[in-house]
């Protein structure tokens, strides 16, 4: 099972979010009653609608990930999942996005279903690491 199946499988299991396709076509995303809130591309690339103020309050500590893209002007952060570590990251980024996305009053002001990150990142490998 690929770091972002164990990530699709977990968060089915949070109340709050609903599987479907993803707006930008590629994908399945979850989405929260108010927008999609994660998209999955690939088995290990992960675009994740935090929206710009989150992002602004946690730029720092995003940047400091070796996990963690981020796109100039972009609502969407990309998170690249090698290991378990990533993983909880990811969930503990959901929990921030979803919690962002309730401060934002609807409709919701930026269109997100195109806006993800997705051919608009280039994700390069990290160091070998082992899966647990």
């Amino acid at each position: 099972m690929t770091p972002a199946q164990r990530a699709m499988e977990r968060l089915r299991a949070w109340p709050d979010l609903t599987v479907c396709k993803a707006g930008c076509g590629t994908g399945q995303a979850l989405r929260s009653a108010r927008d999609e809130v994660v998209h999955f591309h690939s088995g290990r690339d992960v675009d994740l609608h935090l929206t710009r103020r989150a992002i602004q309050r946690f730029r720092y500590d995003l940047s400091a990930s070796t996990a963690i893209q981020l796109v100039p002007g972009s609502n969407w952060v990309t998170v690249h999942l090698d290991c378990d570590t990533d993983v909880d990251l990811l969930l503990t980024l959901v929990s921030v996005a979803l919690k962002a996305h309730q401060s934002i009053p609807l409709p919701s002001p930026v269109p997100t279903a195109t806006g993800c990150n997705f051919h608009r990142v280039t994700v390069l490998p990290r160091d070998p690491v082992t899966e647990h």
